[in-house]
C-alpha cells in the first residue's frame, strides 16, 4: 500500500448549524454553508453559502459564493458571487462575476476586474498550503 497524501482526501460539503458559533479561521478543500456564526475568515476551494441567519465577520476566499445572510469584511470569489434578497454586506467584494436580486444590501467597493496580484498571491498561498493550527473556540 502507497502512503496517503492530503491529496487522497476528496472534497466534502461542511456545514455550520443554526445556533452555533464558531471564533477562528476555517479553511476547507470542499463546498461550505454556514448558517451559524463565524468570528473569522473562511477560505474554500469550492462553494460558500452563507444562509439566511448565516453570519461571517471577516475574510471569505472562495470559487463560488451564494450570500443570504450578512458579511462583514473582504469577499474575494473568483467566480460568481450571488446575493440573495436577504443579503446584508459590509464588504469590498473583489469578483469576476457578480449577481444581486433586488432586496439585497451592500455598502463598500466592488472591483470586478481581474484579482489585484497581492491578493491573487495570498489567496494562492492560502489555498496551497496548511495552515497553522490555531484553537477554535465554538459555543453552541
Amino acid at each position: 500500500m502507497g502512503k496517503s497524501t492530503n491529496n487522497d482526501i476528496s472534497p466534502s460539503i461542511n456545514f455550520l448549524g443554526g445556533g452555533t458559533q464558531i471564533t477562528g479561521n476555517i479553511t476547507s478543500n470542499g463546498d461550505f454553508r454556514i448558517d451559524g456564526i463565524l468570528n473569522g475568515s473562511i477560505t474554500s476551494k469550492g462553494k460558500i453559502v452563507i444562509g439566511q441567519s448565516g453570519k461571517v465577520e471577516g475574510e471569505l476566499v472562495c470559487q463560488n459564493a451564494d450570500i443570504s445572510g450578512e458579511i462583514k469584511g473582504k469577499i474575494i470569489v473568483h467566480e460568481l458571487l450571488s446575493l440573495k434578497s436577504t443579503a446584508i454586506l459590509n464588504s469590498d467584494i473583489f469578483t469576476s462575476k457578480l449577481a444581486i436580486e433586488p432586496g439585497a444590501f451592500f455598502t463598500g467597493t466592488c472591483n470586478m476586474n481581474e484579482i489585484p496580484g497581492q491578493i491573487k498571491k495570498e489567496l494562492s498561498k492560502k489555498i496551497e498550503t496548511t495552515p497553522e493550527k490555531e484553537p477554535v473556540k465554538i459555543n453552541s
